[in-house]
């Protein structure tokens, strides 16, 4: 029996994750556009099944295009960030701390660059699963970074958070937010879910914990 594994593609100060079963594999994520050699050379090994999008900002979604075609496979992320995929300044984000407004400025000139345009293949909701694609895994509805914004809970053991936690500079709540109540209440439900590993959008893992924001 395979035993699923999560290789971590490190792409600039952001991740993409492959989950593989086997020779069965799905990636999370796709990194900016200068990254796209090094995410295809990661899946090139694999028999792709599915692109997984945690939310629709451009350092997640820029080379989903190219790696739908390239890869042959369906894309799928939640309905909530459709509008991201046209201007990532749709969802307008707020930020609280000075680091945190640093990384919004930072953010902001980065969501002036053009997103190659896909048409996701269909969307996830809270409570799919990935099993029909091989892959054990619960899709978990997290709110507030952006509308859309989903993560992956991977046996039990696992969980992929998107942006609704960062590990930039050290382990937080995300610094940067849509709706801050909504976010904080996605926070308390991964907080709630007990001992997992927890694999970031921008960072590497750490153990789950109770979650503060600042």
């Amino acid at each position: 029996m395979p035993t699923l594994k999560i290789k971590r593609i490190a792409v600039g100060n952001g991740n993409c994750y492959l989950l593989v079963n086997g020779r069965d594999a799905v990636l999370v994520d796709t990194g900016l556009e200068k990254y796209a050699d090094k995410v295809a050379a990661a899946c090139k090994d694999y028999h792709m099944k599915l692109l997984v999008l945690t939310h629709g900002h451009i350092d997640h979604v820029q080379n989903a295009a190219f790696l739908q075609q390239w890869l042959q496979v369906p894309v799928a992320m939640h309905r909530a960030d459709l509008d991201l995929l046209v201007d990532n300044q749709m969802q307008p984000l707020s930020a609280k701390t000075l680091l945190g407004k640093a990384v919004l400025m930072g953010s902001n000139a980065l969501f002036q660059q053009d997103i190659p345009m896909f048409q996701p293949d269909f969307f996830l909701e809270d409570g799919d699963t990935l099993e029909q694609w091989g892959i054990p895994a619960r899709v978990v509805a997290l709110p507030g970074h952006t509308r859309g914004s989903i993560g992956l809970d991977i046996v039990k053991k696992h969980l992929i958070a998107g942006d609704a936690l960062m590990h930039m500079f050290y382990p937080t709540v995300s610094m940067l937010y849509h709706d801050r109540e909504e976010m904080l209440k996605s926070v308390k439900k991964i907080s709630a879910m007990g001992e997992r590993t927890i694999w970031f959008g921008h960072g590497k893992p750490v153990k789950n914990r109770l979650w503060i924001h600042l």
